[in-house]
């Protein structure tokens, strides 16, 4: 078959399993998407580049697929990069396909030219600028190949215009890819199962550690037998949520700075760390010095550059997750820790008592009611995409998830703007769940004009916005660390829900617990999209998210919500 080099990445697309692409047309690229329609997938037009990548990256979490995202060159192919750079950040399976300047005037400042593969080359996994379309097919299967194996991240590729026109003999790689650069490494050692195993039989008061490997792997069963049979707690990690029921009775919940009390202390005290497909990130260690001071560790990551690099490891495994928690199953003992587990339900006992006495007491609109509400209304079954910041942590911490694949966010990158457009993403690659959008005022604004790609796809996402009339993260800390100086986080916003009207979707407001249920049942039961904006607490005691781990400090000495009524916040240790 001779075809075209537009033509080559269609069929290479189709050949590759690819059923919906998120990208905006441009000169740069214009030759692809001339052919897109004779090849039966699916084209999402969205209106900024930046949401194409998030909503690649957010059908890649919700289906366990490679997402695709398309841009011209130039201004479309760099806006692409904040969303690669999350997707990198996360270990998100994304290829983004990019328009270029002809061969003949690369280098030449040409318009609407820009090195992508020079400015994308440390927020990729790898990238490829294609000179000739007799590389084309090869390197498209490529770079799906790299983007799914091994510790998974973005691809990209910038396909110049000449390549795009040009013809060639084309037919599918029928071939499995093999680079001699890139060889994931799938063998366990056995040595270290073995040692893995004795250590978790001789510990006393174990903890796993959750992280998103055990989602990528689809080791959510593997993880609860382990778990079940000797009796370990399971603390997650933000991205690791749902690797593990929330509801279960050995969870623990999230760890570190806005982590649960309990999760937190038991780290601190436990004499065993099972770390599954996590990093040991900043965020969740909190002062690596007083970190599990007396814990032996276990580390278990397919990328054998994490082990070790952030925390000192006593057992290293490198493999995926899965492989290895079936290979332990065998050599641990059915166990119990009541005096450990009985330890940790004093901690949540508190916790609880805090909560209860908060929202006793609190007569305005706050987020965990929110939160709460569509959990109840929900039955807990809905598919979070939450954004980043305080509506993040909120969500995290209120919206109980047992799904593997439920809960979707920018973890390492923290990018606000994520939700709604990797939420897109999320409801194409699973139609009938319901799905919300949970955002900040800040956080919507910064993708707001996905509104418009919403209708225009006919999707029934249901949008809860928290407004508090701030940059709610930045202005806690303001309020904590900074001497209440509120610098540049007072936010004047619209009338979402007009604006929303104003696209075509319908809209609520909601400024007590009393009207919240309504407006969320309004939303839930008209059958297309829906926007709710929540008027909640924005300053004070419930306006905060709690706990929080100060920077600096160790994992222990969690800022706790006050016990008593107009309190202020004091270490968990005071």
């Amino acid at each position: 078959m001779r075809r075209s080099g537009a033509q080559i990445v269609w069929e290479m697309l189709r050949h590759e399993g690819v059923d919906v692409v998120f990208g905006m047309p441009g000169g740069g690229i214009m030759p692809t998407y001339h052919p897109r329609q004779d090849y039966g997938i699916r084209h999402v037009l969205i209106r900024h580049e930046q949401a194409a990548a998030h909503a690649a990256d957010g059908y890649a979490r919700a289906s366990g697929r490679v997402g695709v995202a398309m841009a011209t060159s130039g201004p479309g192919a760099t806006n692409l990069t904040t969303g690669i750079a999350t997707a990198m950040m996360d270990s998100i399976p994304i290829v983004c396909i990019t328009g270029q300047v002809g061969t003949s005037v690369i280098g030449s400042d040409a318009f609407q030219e820009a090195d992508i593969t020079g400015i994308t080359l440390p927020i990729t996994k790898h990238n490829y600028l294609v000179t000739d379309v007799d590389d084309l097919a090869e390197t498209i299967h490529e770079a799906f190949y790299v983007a799914a194996t091994g510790r998974p991240g973005p691809v990209l590729i910038d396909l110049p215009k000449d390549v795009q026109i040009a013809e060639t003999e084309f037919s599918p790689p029928d071939h499995e890819v093999s680079l001699p650069g890139y060889r994931p490494n799938y063998e366990i050692d056995q040595a270290s199962i073995e040692h893995a195993a004795s250590l978790i039989r001789a510990s006393q008061r174990p903890v796993i550690l959750a992280g998103h490997g055990v989602v990528s792997a689809k080791a959510a069963e593997e993880l609860r037998t382990i778990a079940e049979a000797a009796e370990i707690p399971v603390a997650t990690t933000l991205l690791g949520k749902g690797g593990f029921p929330d509801r279960h009775p050995l969870s623990l919940g999230m760890m570190g700075m806005h982590g649960a009390a309990a999760a937190n202390h038991a780290i601190q005290e436990a004499d065993l760390l099972v770390a599954l497909g996590m990093r040991f990130d900043d965020r969740v260690t909190g002062c690596l010095k007083r970190y599990a001071p007396d814990a032996v560790r276990i580390h278990v990551d397919l990328d054998p550059a994490e082990i070790g690099k952030n925390v000192a490891v006593d057992v290293g495994i490198v493999g995926d997750v899965g492989a290895v928690l079936r290979q332990l199953i065998p050599n641990v003992i059915a166990d119990a820790h009541p005096l450990w587990l009985e330890r940790i339900s004093v901690w949540r006992s508190d916790a609880e008592e805090r909560e209860l006495l908060a929202h006793s007491v609190c007569n305005r609109l706050t987020a965990p009611h929110v939160i709460d509400e569509i959990w109840r209304q929900t039955g807990g079954e809905a598919l979070v995409v939450a954004d980043v910041g305080q509506n993040q942590m909120w969500a995290a911490q209120y919206f109980p998830s047992d799904g593997t694949r439920a809960f979707i966010t920018s973890g390492g990158l923290g990018t606000m703007g994520f939700a709604l457009p990797a939420a897109i993403g999320a409801q194409i690659a699973v139609p009938d769940a319901e799905v919300w959008v949970i955002a900040g005022d800040g956080g919507f604004q910064m993708n707001i004009q996905e509104l418009a790609t919403v209708v225009q796809e006919g999707l029934p996402l249901r949008i809860a916005v928290l407004n508090n009339g701030f940059l709610g993260m930045v202005r806690q800390w303001q309020e904590f660390f900074f001497d209440h100086r509120y610098e540049s986080t007072r936010l004047s916003s619209p009338d979402f829900v007009r604006v929303a009207e104003a696209y075509g979707i319908a809209g609520h407001h909601a400024s007590t617990a009393e009207e919240s249920p309504d407006a969320i049942s309004q939303a839930r039961s008209s059958g297309s999209a829906a926007l709710i904006e929540f008027h909640i607490v924005g300053e004070g005691e419930e306006g905060n998210v709690y706990p929080m781990v100060p920077a600096g400090a160790a994992l222990h000495e969690m800022l706790r919500r006050p016990i008593a009524v107009g309190g202020k916040p004091r270490r968990a240790d005071g």
